[in-house]
This record gives C-alpha cells, structure tokens and sequence, in this order.
C-alpha cells in the first residue's frame, strides 16, 4: 500500500472554514447557518452539509445578503488572517452589474432622511418580496 504525502489532507477542506478563511462570511458558525439554508452552491450543486471537502479548482456560488458571488478555488485556507492573505485563496469570477440599473437591494432601500414612503412606494417594494400572501394577476378569476 502506497502512503499518502503528509500534505495530502491538506488538500481538501471543509466548506465552512473554507468561507472563513477566505473572508467571504465573517464568521463559521454563519457560514455553517448559510450553508445549511442552502445559499452556497460547489459546482452548481447547492451544499447544505458544512462537511462538505472542497478542493483547488472548485467554483463556489454563495448568495450573500446584499450580493451574490461566484468564485473559484485556488488553494486551501490554513488560517483566518488579513485580507490580503484570504484573497489569495480565490478567484472571483462574479460578473459585473451593468451601471445604471440598480440591484434588488438597491431597488428596495431608501435614502436616508428621504421621508416617509407613500403607498406607492411601499407597492413597488412589496413587488420585489416573493412569498405566498402576494396575489398574483388571475389569482381571484373564476374558471
């Protein structure tokens, strides 16, 4: 039987330290919350084990709060230090926002100190929300 190099474990690493290392979640036990409500994908598959090993070369999307990144891996993380020690664990490959149109973030925050929002306002934000209490056209049409 063949030993392994020493170096070899190393090689893979759980998915959870792997996104606090490289700074992309400020801390594990949130990037073990963001894992399991299944806001990151490794190689278009969405992971809800923080177990999970990633390797060099894996491409990981992770919906963030206020942006979505996808980024590829280039080596294993061996501590959380400055940033720019954690960018060096990854390419970021997350395509650019064309200027000029806004994020749904963006489109659902006020400026602040720009008043009270009118019910036309609050609308429009309830029109960017998802959910089951929204009705939608052809929702009270009888058949």
């Amino acid at each position: 039987m063949e030993k392994q190099p020493p170096s070899a474990p190393a090689m893979r690493q759980r998915l959870d330290k792997w996104l606090f290392f490289a700074r992309l979640i400020k801390s594990r036990s949130l990037a073990q919350k963001a894992i399991e409500a299944g806001h990151v994908a490794v190689n278009g598959k969405r992971e809800t084990q923080s177990s999970a090993q990633i390797k060099a070369g894996d491409m990981l999307e992770v919906s963030l709060e206020r942006r979505d990144l996808v980024v590829r891996v280039l080596l294993p993380g061996s501590r959380r230090g400055p940033y720019e020690e954690a960018r060096l664990l990854y390419e970021d490959l997350t395509p650019a926002v064309p200027a000029g149109r806004p994020t749904l973030f963006e489109q659902a925050t006020r400026d602040r100190g720009a008043g009270r929002p009118t019910k036309r306002d609050r609308r429009e934000t309830d029109r960017l929300r998802p959910g089951p209490d929204r009705l939608r056209p052809g929702d009270l049409e009888d058949d």
